[in-house]
Order: C-alpha cells, then sequence, then structure tokens
C-alpha cells in the first residue's frame, strides 16, 4: 500500500479508541493515525507530525465536533505540559480507560484468557477528587529568551521549561514556594542552570508535603563548583547568595518544617544529587498512612495508622489517599493470619513491610539501596514494630542465602516465605528475582506494579512456574495521567 499521508498533510478523522500514551487512535482511508490531544468520540482536523507506511502520528489542528467525554481542563498548560496527558477526558471515561488498559496488557502481553481475566479483575479504585493529590513535586528552573528566571514543567518529550508556577495536581502551597524562589534570585541575580553549558546555579526545587502532618519540606538542587572549598563551620556556609533573606521568607510559610539543598554538578538525568545539607529546620518531614478497609464502600479508615519519616531522597508514593488504599488491597490480598513469614522485596524505606508486619508473624524487607534500608530500620523502630528486619541487597541473592543459613541453624522455623509481596521500578522485575521466587515456592504472591505492561511479562512466567492468577485490581494512583498502578494475587497450584 502506498503511503496516503506525509509530513504537514490535514487529515479529518474520527476518534474511535484511544492508545497506552493518552494519545487518540482513528483511521482515514484505511490508514491509523496516532493523535495527541484527542480523546475517543473527538472529530478532529489533525496534522500529520510523522508518517510511517501504516500509520502516523498528528496533533490536534481543529476540534471539529466535540466528543461527549471531552471536559474543559482546569491547567491552561494541560496541552503543552507532559504531565497531564488525559485531562481533558472526563475522570470516570478515565477510569474505564484504565482499566481497559491493564486488561488489554494481561490478555495480549500476559497471554491470558480474556474470560479468566474479566473473572478475576475487580473494579478499579477511583479518587472522589482527582485534583491537588500530590505531595510530591519536582521543578526545572531555567531562563527564558529574555534572560528571566522561570520555572514550571517540561513540555512533553523535550527539555523546553512551560513557564509555569501553578500545577493543579499538587499541593496548593507549592505555587506560593516557587514564586518565592524566582523572586528571590531574581531580586539578587543568581542564574538558573544551563543544561548546554553546565553553568547556572539553581537547577530543580523540590517540594514534599506530608498531607496528614502538614508538614512541607523544600530542597534546592543547585550545580556545586568544582574545586571551591566552603568553610567546614555549617553556620558560615552560604550555597544561595542572600541565603538568610531566602530562609526567612520561607520559614514563614505555614508548614514549613525543613528547607535544604542538594548538590547536583553532573550532566545527567537524574535530578537529585547525593549529597544533602539542611539549611533551616529539620532534615526530614513526617506523614503518616492509615490503614483503610477495602470490603465498606468509600474504604474508611479502621483507626490503625504508621508514621513515616521523609527525606529528600526518600521514595515515598505521591498520593496519599490513594496509596492508604493501595496498601490496604496488599494487605487483603496477602490473607495474613498472624502466622505468616513474609518477604517484601523491593522494599524501599519499609512502608509496604511496616503496614503488614501487625498481621504477620515475621516481615523481611529487602532493598539494594543502603539507605533506604537505614530509614525502613528507622521506620520500624519509630512506629514500635519489632517483627519486621530489612536487608541490604539484592533479593535474589538475600533470601536464598537467609534460608540456607536457617537450614544450617536449624533455628526460629523460618524454612519456608509464605507470602511475597513485590512492587518492583517501571521495568519489571529481574529476571532472577523471578526466578528466586519461583524456587522459594512462597504459598501466595502478591505484585504491586506501576506499569501493567511490564507486569502482564512478569505475570506470565510466574504463572508458567507453577502458580495461578487469582485477583487482579487496579488502583489510580494517578489522576489525569495515563499511568495506572495494578495490585495481582497469585497463589501456588498446589
Amino acid at each position: 500500500m502506498c503511503q496516503p499521508y506525509k509530513k504537514n498533510d490535514l487529515v479529518t478523522v474520527t476518534i474511535e479508541d484511544m492508545g497506552t500514551g493518552g494519545e487518540g487512535i482513528g483511521k482515514a482511508n484505511g490508514f491509523t493515525l496516532f493523535v495527541k490531544d484527542a480523546v475517543v468520540g473527538d472529530v478532529v482536523e489533525a496534522r500529520i507530525t510523522l508518517a510511517k507506511k501504516q500509520y502516523a502520528y498528528a496533533r490536534v489542528e481543529k476540534l471539529l465536533k466535540s466528543s461527549p467525554h471531552r471536559v474543559e481542563p482546569r491547567c491552561p498548560h494541560h496541552r503543552r505540559c507532559g504531565g497531564c496527558q488525559i485531562q481533558a477526558l472526563d475522570y470516570g471515561i478515565q477510569l474505564s480507560y484504565k482499566q481497559q488498559k491493564v486488561r488489554n496488557h494481561l490478555i495480549h502481553i500476559g497471554g491470558f484468557d480474556s474470560d479468566y481475566v474479566d473473572q478475576v479483575m475487580e473494579p478499579i479504585v477511583g479518587m472522589e477528587d482527582p485534583y491537588r493529590y500530590r505531595n510530591k513535586a519536582l521543578y526545572p528552573v531555567g531562563m527564558d529568551r529574555e534572560g528571566h528566571v522561570v520555572t514550571g514543567f517540561y513540555a512533553g518529550r523535550t527539555h523546553t521549561i512551560v513557564p509555569s508556577t501553578e500545577c493543579y495536581l499538587g499541593a496548593e502551597e507549592n505555587k506560593q514556594i516557587l514564586e518565592m524562589i524566582v523572586s528571590h534570585m531574581e531580586k539578587y541575580h543568581i542564574s538558573a542552570y544551563d543544561e548546554n553549558t553546565g553553568r547556572g546555579l539553581v537547577r530543580h526545587v523540590l517540594i514534599r508535603k506530608g498531607f496528614s502532618t502538614g508538614e512541607i519540606m523544600v530542597c534546592l538542587v543547585i550545580n556545586k563548583e568544582k574545586g571551591k572549598k566552603r568553610d567546614s563551620s555549617f553556620e558560615k556556609k552560604e550555597f544561595i547568595p542572600q541565603q538568610a533573606q531566602l530562609l526567612s521568607a520561607l520559614s514563614q510559610i505555614k508548614g514549613m518544617t525543613s528547607v535544604s539543598v542538594s548538590m547536583n554538578s553532573e550532566k545527567t538525568n537524574v535530578i537529585m544529587g547525593k549529597e544533602i545539607h539542611t539549611l533551616w529546620g529539620c532534615s526530614e518531614i513526617r506523614d503518616v498512612i492509615h490503614v483503610r478497609d477495602m470490603g465498606r464502600e468509600g474504604f474508611p479508615t479502621t483507626g490503625q495508622e504508621l508514621t513515616f519519616s521523609i527525606s529528600p531522597l526518600s521514595f515515598y508514593q505521591v498520593n496519599p489517599i490513594q496509596t492508604e488504599k493501595l496498601y490496604s488491597l496488599v494487605l487483603e490480598y496477602a490473607g495474613l493470619t498472624g502466622r505468616e513469614v513474609l518477604w517484601d522485596l523491593y522494599c524501599g524505606i519499609g512502608t509496604i513491610s511496616l503496614f503488614l508486619a501487625g498481621k504477620a508473624r515475621q516481615v523481611c524487607g529487602v532493598e539494594v539501596i543502603p539507605q533506604a534500608i537505614e530509614d525502613a530500620r528507622a521506620n520500624a523502630q519509630r512506629n514500635g514494630i519489632d517483627n519486621a528486619v530489612f536487608y541490604v541487597g539484592k533479593a535474589e541473592e538475600v533470601l536464598p542465602a537467609f534460608y540456607a543459613d536457617k537450614q544450617e541453624e536449624e533455628q526460629d522455623g523460618l524454612s519456608h516465605p509464605d507470602v511475597i509481596v513485590v512492587d518492583p521500578p517501571r521495568k519489571g522485575c529481574d529476571p532472577v528475582c523471578l526466578e528466586t521466587m519461583l524456587q522459594m515456592c512462597p504459598d501466595r504472591i502478591v505484585y504491586v506494579s506501576c506499569d501493567s505492561a511490564t507486569l502482564a511479562r512478569d505475570l506470565r512466567i510466574l504463572c508458567d512456574g507453577g502458580y495461578k492468577l487469582r485477583r487482579v485490581r487496579a488502583v489510580d494512583q494517578f489522576g489525569h495521567t495515563v499511568h495506572v498502578e495494578t495490585v495481582v494475587m497469585l497463589s501456588h497450584k498446589s
């Protein structure tokens, strides 16, 4: 078939479906178009941005007929910003889209029977209000063409900053904090980092908030000048020109608890540096996670709660209300009676481990990042939990070594993990980790995933290794984006 379209052609198309990246999908003359910023039900005039032999990418040039599912986004920058890909889509339809996305991946990537998937999939857990839910935000800092300091968000698939101090997914305090920092930089001629030259001082602003406690953290990521020595006396360190004035201003914001700097002089996409200096207040903030009853409408709290300390480098779920629902779902799927030995792989600062410890005989967490394990141990002590232990290392190395030692010692009766919980990064589980889980042969595996495509791939391996898919439920952690968390329970066929 000849290529019917080329770059910059205008095409009228009806959007019939949506892709995994939130793009609208339609056909024109049998030719498939993936149209950015279009939602299912739209009729649009689209401009081709990239043409292939059998399909093309395009963007909306003109909305000819609005979909009944289209809504007016709160954010004026939603089309340019790479954050909220589907903010123009009705929230109820967003949930249906995400439910279908998980279902399709289980069927087409995992190879599971569609009728069986429909039997084990439970309704997606949505939000009461899909705005102002993020407790963490990272804002790049740069200069505009007129030489003014700007902060905001990167335009989709670029490193071009869309100037904005208001994000409707983040905490309301973020706007005031950003405006204060930008004003300070302008007043004292403080330079923003330039990715091309590697020069300039301020690179990013990290803001975190404990939604339960109201505590706020600000961390400025700055470009450390190589070779420049600083006074060893903490009081004499000035990482930012007129630092005292900025700290005085920030300290007046209600809830402000911690102000720090992160040193990063590397030309890299990694935002945070490893060297952190607290400039004002504490080095951490606290937040509280409550256990929720997933079997009751509205998912009320049960009264049980855990307190966690969060540093600039800590991994902590960004949506606190949905995190409570997510972890409560993990607890339900784990089916704990108080007699089980449970391993939590990729445990981070121990949030899931400690959440489950009250219902298990013993919980063991594994994480490769030493600082995260230190935080996990501190969080266990803070919450008075004495049946959770944490190990630094790779799960595929720690688990076999632990049980080999136990067999030699013939102690504790911990000869078999009853439940394994795994919450890997977006790329999924390491193949060796999956093989180790199969060798350990727990009764149940609870898999928490932020990418349903890699989840489906890993579930196929586990099911081919002797497990059966029993329950699946998606949780909307990231409203107005295409991302979705999924919790799965597998039990051994034997």
